[in-house]
């Protein structure tokens, strides 16, 4: 049959979308009867627009490679841990990832600072901004890599591409004398044209003894700060607090 064919056709220009409206205006006829020629072309149109943009969110979300299967509706704001709904709530609409501004998450081991992260992430990629989460030490053993193999001029360029960046575990180790260049490479690269994401128990004030060369610091966090949100997490480890109350549940 023609419509068949047709469909094929669809297939084979990459218009997977299309063609599934195509088909079931065919084999739901009734439902699609009423409408003019121009209405149901229309509705082929909508049909492929929503599909490609639910594959690019896929794409985005599977390049993002998040610690953490996140999401912005289910982040807990009962346990008391210092979290303001409205900041979070402001920090989902994603206009700071379009002004390329950043954030600075930090607090205690197990207060949720990586899932935070992860669900910002997701809803930037659900909004069509590309993300990629790396743990600090992880990237910065990647860039040792790429200088040795001749890639390292490709891997920071490939960042600096990147709308959303994830650093995790900011502070966690003594940063080599290379690696705090590498870092100095990559804010620089940033500044003003993406925004980037630090996870770190350390408090914000630390920071500049944590990077361990005076001029590297202030240049490092003059970058990353100026134009920064702030979330500050308190409190005692929600992961030890969910296993104290599966315990309960247990033996009770």
């Amino acid at each position: 049959m023609m419509i068949e064919q047709t469909i094929i056709q669809l297939n084979q220009l990459k218009l997977s979308g299309m063609a599934r409206a195509l088909a079931n205006q065919f084999e739901q006829p009734s439902t699609y009867e009423g409408l003019s020629f121009e209405e149901r072309i229309q509705l082929l149109a909508d049909s492929e627009s929503q599909d490609r943009e639910h594959r690019k969110q896929q794409r985005l979300l599977k390049g993002a490679k998040f610690k953490l299967a996140a999401n912005g509706q289910a982040i807990d704001y009962l346990h008391p841990r210092g979290l303001k709904q409205s900041q979070i709530a402001s920090l989902l609409n994603c206009q700071w990832i379009n002004k390329a501004q950043n954030l600075l998450l930090t607090g205690p081991c197990g207060t949720g600072k990586t899932y935070i992260a992860c669900a910002l992430g997701h809803t930037g990629c659900l909004n069509g901004y590309s993300a990629k989460y790396y743990r600090l030490s992880r990237l910065m053993l990647l860039l040792t890599q790429a200088k040795a193999d001749g890639t390292y001029t490709k891997a920071l360029q490939t960042l600096a591409k990147i709308d959303l960046l994830i650093l995790d575990d900011w502070g966690l180790e003594p940063l080599k004398a290379a690696q705090r260049n590498d870092l100095m490479e990559i804010m620089d690269d940033r500044h003003g044209s993406s925004s980037t994401v630090i996870i770190s128990q350390l408090p914000t004030e630390d920071w500049h003894h944590s990077i361990g060369d005076n001029t590297l610091a202030d240049a490092i966090l003059d970058r990353l700060m100026h134009n920064a949100h702030r979330i500050k997490l308190k409190g005692e480890s929600m992961r030890k607090k969910q296993l104290e109350i599966d315990e309960c549940e247990q033996f009770s």
